[in-house]
C-alpha cells in the first residue's frame, strides 16, 4: 500500500516544470526566511526591551532608592542635631533632606510606574517615613532654637526606633530593588545568549537553504542541460543515432524528447536523402554516359555521312549541269529539289557537326579579349552586314577565360540571327552591352527586327526547332541551341527579355574564369570503329 501511495506522488513531481519547482522552491524559501527574520526580530525586541529596563527602570529606581534613603538619614542627622544642641543650623540639612525626598520619591514614582510590588514598597517606607516625621521630627523641629530642650531630648530617645522602622523599610525597598536589577541582568543574559543562538541558527539556516537551491538548480536545471548539451554536440558532430536522453523537469525532459524527435527525423530525411542521392548519382551516371554515347554518335554520324553526302550533292550537281535543260520541265524540277536537298543535309550535317564538338573538342581555354573577338566576327559577317546595312555598336567588353573558337561561334550566331531577322525595309541595328553583376558578366544583344513572342522563349533554344519555314528564313534551327550550349559550358545562362517589344533581345551570363576545366579533347579518330580506322 505504501509502494501504491508512494508513486502517484512520484509520477505528480516528476510532472512538475521548471517554472513550478522554481515557485514552490521560492516559496519555502521565503516561508523560512520569514520565520527565521520574525524570530531575529523578537529576539532583538526582547533583548532591547529587557535592557530598556535594566538601563531606564532598575539600575535608575535602585540609585534613586539609595538617594532617598541619603536624603532620609540627613534629615534625621539635622533633627538630632537641633534636639541636642538647640542651634538652628541643624536644621538645614533637614529641610533640603525634605526637599531632595520629595524630589527622589516623585523620581521613583516615575519609574516605577506599573509595577504594583515596588509602589506597594516605596509606600511602605513613605508610610514609615510620615510616621518619623510626624511623630519625631516635625515636632522637634517646631521647637524654638536656642537650647535643648527636654521634650526634643525624649522625642530623640523614642524616634530612634520610629527612625529604625524607616531604615528597615528603606533596606527592604533596596534588597528588592537590587533582587529586581539582578533578575533583569539575568534576563539579559539570557536574551543575549538566546539571540546569538537565533542568528547563529538563522545564518547556519540561510547557508543550508542556499546549498540546497544552488544543488537544487545544479541538478534540476544545469546538470540536465548539461547533458542535453552533451547529447546535442555528439549529434552535430555527426553522430545522428546517438538517443537525446530526456532528463530534468517536465518541460526539460520535453525539450528533449522535441529535439529527439527531430533527431529522428533527421535521421529518416538523411536515409532519404542518402537512398535519393545514390539513386541519382546512378542516374546521373547512367545519363553521362548516355549523353557521351550519344555526342560520339552524333559526331560519328555527322561525319561519317560527310562523305557518301558529298558524294550524292556532287553527282547531283554534275547532273544538273550536264542534262539540265536536255530532259522535260518536271526532271529539272527533280533535279533542283535533289541538289537542293543534299545541299541543306550537308549544312545541317555541318552544323550538327559543330553542335556535336561544343563542350568535347572545342576545349582551348585562355584569356581572351571579346572586343578582338567581336570584331573578328564581324569581319566574317561583313557581306551580310554590307548587304542589309546593318548598325552594330557595343559597350566595351571585358576579358574573359574561355574557349575563343566558341566565342566566335557564340557572336556568329547572334548577331547572324540579328541581321537575318530584320523587318522588310528597315535598316538593322544592333547594340551589345556588357556590365558585371553577381561575380558574373551580364550581356545583352538588342535589335530591331521581328522579334521574338514570349511564348516561344523556350522553344527557340530546342535544336532544330524553327519558328518559320525554310522558305521565309534560311537556317538549320540549330544556332540559339548552340549558343545555350556555349553559354552554359561557360557557367552562365541565356535568355530572351520578354518585355523588349520593338525587337529581340537576348541575354546571356559568362563566368569570369570557366567553372572547371574539362580533360583533353577526344581524338575523332578515337571514337570512330576501329574498322572504319582501318578502312
Amino acid at each position: 500500500m505504501t509502494g501504491d501511495r508512494q508513486q502517484p506522488r512520484g509520477r505528480r513531481l516528476s510532472s512538475w516544470t521548471t517554472r513550478r519547482w522554481l515557485r514552490v522552491g521560492v516559496a519555502a524559501s521565503l516561508v523560512v526566511l520569514t520565520l527565521l527574520g520574525a524570530t531575529g526580530a523578537w529576539v532583538l525586541g526582547r533583548s532591547q526591551s529587557i535592557s530598556n529596563n535594566l538601563t531606564d527602570v532598575r539600575s535608575p529606581s535602585l540609585s534613586t532608592a539609595f538617594r532617598l534613603e541619603t536624603a532620609l538619614v540627613n534629615q534625621e542627622t539635622g533633627i538630632r542635631g537641633y534636639g541636642l544642641t538647640g542651634m538652628p543650623d541643624f536644621l538645614a540639612p533637614y529641610r533640603q533632606g525634605l526637599a531632595d525626598q520629595d524630589a527622589h520619591t516623585r523620581s521613583l514614582r516615575g519609574l516605577l510606574h506599573g509595577d504594583t510590588a515596588r509602589l506597594h514598597d516605596l509606600k511602605s517606607v513613605q508610610e514609615a517615613v510620615d510616621r518619623w516625621q510626624t511623630g519625631i521630627a516635625e515636632p522637634i523641629a517646631a521647637a524654638p532654637s536656642g537650647s535643648p530642650s527636654e521634650v526634643a531630648a525624649e522625642r530623640l530617645v523614642t524616634g530612634k526606633g520610629a527612625f529604625d522602622d524607616v531604615r528597615a523599610a528603606l533596606a527592604n525597598q533596596q534588597e528588592r530593588l537590587r533582587a529586581d536589577r539582578v533578575k533583569a541582568r539575568a534576563d539579559l543574559q539570557s536574551t543575549v545568549t538566546l539571540r546569538n543562538w537565533v542568528f547563529g541558527a538563522i545564518a547556519l539556516l540561510i547557508v543550508v537553504l542556499a546549498a540546497l537551491v544552488f544543488e537544487g538548480l545544479r541538478r534540476g536545471i544545469n546538470r540536465p542541460l548539461e547533458i542535453l548539451g552533451a547529447d546535442a554536440r555528439i549529434v552535430s558532430a555527426g553522430d545522428f543515432d546517438h538517443p537525446i536522453t530526456p532528463t530534468g523537469p517536465a518541460d526539460l525532459r520535453h525539450l528533449s524528447g522535441e529535439i529527439e524527435s527531430m533527431r529522428r527525423r533527421l535521421v529518416r530525411e538523411l536515409a532519404f536523402t542518402e537512398e535519393a542521392r545514390l539513386r541519382l548519382n546512378a542516374q546521373a551516371a547512367d545519363l553521362q554516359r548516355s549523353n557521351a554515347e550519344l555526342e560520339q554518335f552524333a559526331y560519328v554520324a555527322s561525319h561519317d555521312l560527310q562523305e557518301p553526302l558529298r558524294k550524292v550533292s556532287s553527282f547531283t550537281q554534275l547532273l544538273q549541269r550536264r542534262y539540265g535543260g536536255q530532259l522535260d520541265e518536271r526532271a529539272d524540277q527533280y533535279i533542283d529539289f535533289a541538289v537542293d536537298g543534299a545541299n541543306r543535309m550537308q549544312t545541317l550535317i555541318s552544323d550538327l557537326l559543330n553542335f556535336s564538338r561544343v563542350g568535347r573538342v572545342h576545349n582551348a581555354h585562355q584569356n581572351i579579349d571579346l572586343d578582338k573577338t567581336l570584331k573578328e566576327t564581324l569581319s566574317a559577317l561583313s557581306v551580310a552586314v554590307e548587304e542589309t546595312g546593318a548598325t552594330i555598336t557595343h559597350d566595351p567588353l571585358p576579358e574573359l577565360v574561355a574557349d575563343p573558337s566558341q566565342m566566335a561561334m557564340l557572336w556568329q550566331n547572334l548577331i547572324g540571327n540579328a541581321v537575318k531577322f530584320r523587318r522588310p525595309d528597315t535598316t538593322p541595328k544592333i547594340h551589345i552591352t556588357a556590365a558585371q553583376e553577381a561575380g558574373l558578366w551580364r550581356f545583352t544583344v538588342t535589335d530591331n527586327g521581328i522579334g521574338i513572342p514570349p511564348e516561344y522563349a523556350d522553344k527557340i533554344f530546342v535544336i532544330f526547332q524553327r519558328l518559320h519555314t525554310k522558305d521565309t528564313y534560311s537556317g538549320s534551327g540549330i544556332g540559339l541551341a548552340m549558343c545555350k550550349k556555349i553559354v552554359e559550358f561557360h557557367g552562365g545562362t541565356i535568355t530572351i527579355d520578354p518585355d523588349y517589344r520593338d525587337g529581340a533581345r537576348i541575354t546571356f551570363t559568362l563566368a569570369p574564369a570557366p567553372p572547371q576545366i574539362p580533360g583533353p579533347p577526344v581524338a575523332p579518330e578515337a571514337m570512330r570503329p576501329e574498322a572504319e580506322q582501318a578502312r
